[in-house]
């Protein structure tokens, strides 16, 4: 399936530098109504919300969508403990203060779903309700979540290879091509094996869209985002405090086809989203689920959104 290329149609909304936090964050503002917060993962840029930002506009919501802290035009602090969970979590906070927001609905993917799940612990007041996009909330680990990976999983597991600084930065920039076009990675291994010839485009991905994120990430390199991986066993240590419960109005989309589903306990789900409106697999979708199935998710969501007015 062919899904239409929005690149201009992206870069005609313009965009602005937000000061939050300390730093600043390059956001993208679409719609009127009850305010949307987007929060894009690894790889991604606030771009990977395209689809969504321009079908939730249309069904009366105000988008706002950031590149994420470490990404694209955001500031990319330097220290690996400023990516730490809560510190991104305050940037979001900051951004509804800039904009005068008492509170939003919140949609993340990927790591940006791992944000908001814990954006709506640590701030309930400000998150009306709240959307996870491949990655589900989950209990609290009984410990550090860096050594139970090593343990179950090994060295070579990408999240485990991602911790030494400097390391997989370079592999990474070496190719952003290469890099950008490994799907569904979850080992070190894919990563280095860069003398195969480049895969193609998924049908999903125009070459506008793909040239896109190149040139970005050609120009800030990975470590930014590498940084929120650095900081798991710091954001489990700093959220501690906060409850497993999740109370406010909640909504899960994923892959049937996602290898994150396989090593995440999704199953326990329900008893962390204790307002769970509804869990959602869409069969065959993989990890980039919100590029790849648009109008799936963009009507998922849109029902969600109006049902939470």
């Amino acid at each position: 399936m062919t899904v239409r290329d929005l690149t201009e149609d992206w870069q005609g909304l313009g965009s602005r530098r937000v000061a939050v936090n300390g730093i600043e964050l390059r956001v993208v503002e679409h719609g009127e109504g009850t305010p949307v917060v987007f929060c894009h993962g690894f790889p991604e840029l606030g771009f990977s919300w395209r689809h969504q930002v321009f079908a939730l506009a249309d069904a009366g919501f105000r988008t706002l969508t950031p590149d994420m802290r470490g990404y694209g035009g955001s500031s990319r602090p330097e220290r690996v403990e400023d990516y730490d969970i809560l510190t991104v979590c305050a940037d979001l906070i900051g951004l509804l203060d800039e904009a005068g927001i008492p509170d939003a609905i919140f949609v993340g993917h990927d790591w940006g779903a791992s944000v908001v799940w814990q954006l709506a612990r640590a701030y309930p007041d400000r998150v009306r309700a709240v959307a996870g996009l491949s990655v589900p909330a989950t209990p609290r680990s009984s410990g550090p979540p860096v050594p139970i990976l090593r343990s179950r999983l090994g060295d070579d597991f990408y999240m485990c290879w991602f911790q030494e600084p400097g390391v997989a930065d370079a592999v990474l920039a070496a190719n952003v091509r290469h890099t950008l076009l490994q799907d569904e990675v979850l080992s070190a291994r894919d990563f280095l094996e860069t003398g195969a010839a480049e895969p193609a485009l998924p049908d999903w991905l125009g070459p506008a869209e793909f040239d896109y994120y190149v040139q970005a990430f050609t120009e800030t390199g990975f470590t930014g985002g590498l940084n929120y991986y650095r900081n798991l066993d710091r954001s489990w240590e700093r959220t501690a405090q906060l409850a497993d419960e999740i109370a406010q109005p909640s909504l899960f989309i994923g892959g049937s086809a996602d290898p994150v589903i396989a090593f995440t306990p999704i199953a326990k789900m329900p008893a962390v989203l204790t307002d769970l409106r509804r869990s959602l697999i869409i069969d065959g979708a993989g990890h980039w689920i919100q590029q790849q199935r648009p109008a799936e998710v963009n009507a998922v969501l849109i029902d969600f959104a109006q049902e939470i007015g």
